[in-house]
């Protein structure tokens, strides 16, 4: 007797033999399925959270920092502790000339309004910013251009609108082209933008009305004050690389501590996603743990049952041997029933888990944003059917080759 792979009467077999005990069979084939289900789902599953939790970054330069002035925490020249002040633009001139780490940056000044077009009206916060801001926060252009150089050097009174008061001015109709009014001062709309993140500096882009630097401070009277200084740090280099100069630039041109390092709010983009990716390694790890066990706890059930199964055909593999079967027959036999098992269902189980992450991701998905990615690659899915069937075969084995050492005498006369 000899087993060939495609031979239809040995498949048969294999069939009649898991068939016996469909019960048995039925929860150890779920022990397998379940288990390449899950740690397929929760391979997917880390990389689809992962992706959601990046979102809050999405539109924001990866080596981006910022820098805010905050109330003192330490008395200092006679000034008491909580007093209110600002960076300006001598600040802001020191560190862009002294600081050679800095590639893009933008002061920013902010301050709400009502703004008004025609009849209708909102609320919204005018932010004064300058050119590079928009390549700092990377916006989603709805209509128009973007504000430049020339907008900035000629103080001219233009604007970018967020979409939402694009669409609470002007309806169904193009801005572009329009003026709106802010605290009497009217600028006209050149562009329509909004962000792709919650996550906002100085205000919500979509809820704001967008100006140059210079016009800001001229209309509104704001001196040399700046609210925020925001910039991305040179290749090779972080915002923390920045901050330094920060610090210096205040303390000789400021009555505040250089100690107090609470007068002075620093926003580092890089740390935080330094941080997320930390966070999702170990999510990641803990998903292949989890996993992983799930798998062994099905590969041990295969052994099981092809113990099981062994046992129960003690006579029949007794006569086989008895009428000529060599023992390769008789592992390759046993082996093929494991294999079997193991592939029917852990394909199941990758199947299932492909689908149940494609379903996660449909769900999660944003019109701006797109897919969060809860998917599980074709490599993974391989990766983790070869695996278990390399495993599930290893479990048949044993119970393999205690079936090839049965002398066929004492498995004959075996009750």
């Amino acid at each position: 007797m000899k087993i060939r792979i495609f031979d239809i009467e040995n498949w048969r077999e294999i069939g009649q033999t898991l068939a016996r005990n469909k019960t048995r069979t039925f929860l150890t084939a779920f022990g397998i399925f379940w288990g390449t289900a899950m740690l397929g789902m929760l391979m997917g599953g880390a990389e689809g959270l992962r992706g959601m939790l990046m979102r809050n970054f999405e539109g924001f330069a990866t080596n981006m920092g910022a820098t805010f002035a905050q109330r003192t925490t330490k008395p200092y020249r006679g000034f008491n502790k909580g007093m209110q002040w600002s960076l300006d633009q001598t600040d802001i001139a020191f560190i862009r000339r002294s600081c050679p780490y800095i590639d893009l940056s933008t002061t920013l000044n902010s301050t709400g309004a009502s703004v008004r077009h025609s009849d209708k009206s909102t609320s919204a916060q005018i932010i004064g910013v300058e050119p590079d801001y928009f390549r700092v926060q990377l916006p989603v252009i709805n209509a128009g251009r973007m504000l430049n150089e020339s907008d900035d050097s000629q103080v001219r009174k233009v604007a970018v609108i967020g979409k939402n008061i694009a669409t609470a001015l002007f309806g169904s109709g193009d801005p572009i082209g329009q003026y709106v009014e802010a605290n009497n001062v009217y600028f006209l709309v050149v562009g329509v933008a909004s962000q792709t993140t919650e996550v906002s500096l100085g205000g919500k882009m979509d809820d704001s009305v967008i100006i140059p630097s210079l016009t800001m401070q001229r209309t509104f009277n704001l001196g040399d004050a700046v609210d925020g200084f925001i910039y991305t740090a040179k290749q090779g280099s972080t915002p923390a690389s920045i901050e330094p100069y920060v610090r210096r630039a205040y303390t000789m041109h400021h009555p505040v501590d250089p100690t107090d390092r609470e007068a002075l709010w620093f926003l580092d983009i890089s740390e935080q996603f330094k941080m997320v990716d930390t966070l999702f390694l170990g999510i990641s790890l803990l998903a292949i743990f989890v996993g992983t066990g799930t798998l062994m706890a099905g590969v041990i059930g295969i052994g099981n049952i092809m113990w099981i199964i062994v046992k129960e055909r003690t006579r029949e593999i007794g006569i086989r041997r008895a009428i000529g079967a060599k023992p390769v027959d008789i592992i390759a036999q046993i082996l093929s029933e494991s294999m079997v098992l193991t592939a029917i269902a852990g394909t199941a189980g990758i199947c299932f888990a492909a689908g149940s992450l494609a379903v996660a991701d449909m769900l999660t998905y944003d019109p701006v944003l797109g897919s969060a990615h809860f998917q599980l690659s074709f490599s993974s899915a391989v990766g983790i059917t070869l695996t278990f069937l390399i495993l599930g075969t290893c479990a048949g084995i044993v119970p393999a080759l205690k079936a090839m050492r049965i002398k066929p005498v004492a498995a004959i006369n075996d009750k």
